[in-house]
């Protein structure tokens, strides 16, 4: 028997490292997303969206790696949630990543125009989505249901921002009109940031499940499942 958990232990770690490296590889974009906006680097942008490949690419590893995990294995209980909990991982990192190649992609249209002085109210999303992604992740490399848990509750206030952002160009555009589109690029940009804080939510609830059998996906606060 321990020979046999043994080899599970290891597919398993195998899994997670790949996960983690996911992770790894959609924050240095995210940042590098952020950065090019910022900057108006369009080198920057292009090497996001190029970068994204790898991390696709990795998505499609986990879940063929998961399966044949599932499949030698049969794994129940706690072991069966780490599998799946890794396979719904590799894919809202990897919608994390498409976000910040969204991002790119619309900080090289904005690049292309004026600096609209309103682009820097987006700072304090990204700082917050960056953050609520970073502590996603460790939660999941800790095994950390507490640091999970509280996810939720600040992808609202990172909701709430998106909002008043996107009020803050509207208003701005009824007095620009001719700088439209660019305010338009700006709240899409401030749409990607709150989507990739829905995604490092999702990432939370699935830990919560995974180390504790809690179903958090639909509720404030369920008891533990028996």
């Amino acid at each position: 028997m321990a020979h046999i958990l043994g080899t599970f232990e290891n597919a398993l770690q195998t899994l997670r490292n790949n996960v983690l490296m996911m992770a790894s590889l959609a924050e240095r974009n995210l940042a590098n997303a952020t950065k090019g906006l910022f900057d108006r680097d369009d080198e920057l942008s292009n090497v996001v969206i190029a970068d994204d490949e790898e991390i696709d690419l990795l998505e499609i590893q986990v879940d063929r790696e998961g399966v044949e995990v599932l499949l030698r294995f049969q794994p129940v209980a706690s072991d069966l949630r780490q599998v799946v909990t890794a396979m719904k991982s590799s894919v809202n990192i990897e919608r994390i990543a498409d976000q910040a190649v969204n991002i790119a992609r619309r900080a090289r249209k904005l690049s292309a125009v004026p600096e609209l002085s309103l682009i820097h109210s987006l700072e304090p999303m990204f700082a917050k989505a960056s953050r609520m992604f970073a502590d996603a992740i460790k939660a999941y490399a800790d095994e950390d249901a507490e640091l999970a848990r509280g996810l939720k509750s600040r992808d609202k206030e990172l909701d709430e921002m998106n909002r008043n952002f996107a009020e803050a160009c509207t208003e701005r555009m009824a007095v620009e009109p001719h700088l439209i589109q660019p305010y338009l690029n700006l709240i899409f940009i401030a749409r990607f940031i709150e989507r990739i804080g829905d995604h490092a939510t999702n990432l939370g609830e699935d830990v919560v499940f995974s180390v504790v059998a809690e179903e958090i996906r639909h509720t404030q606060g369920a008891a533990p499942s028996v």
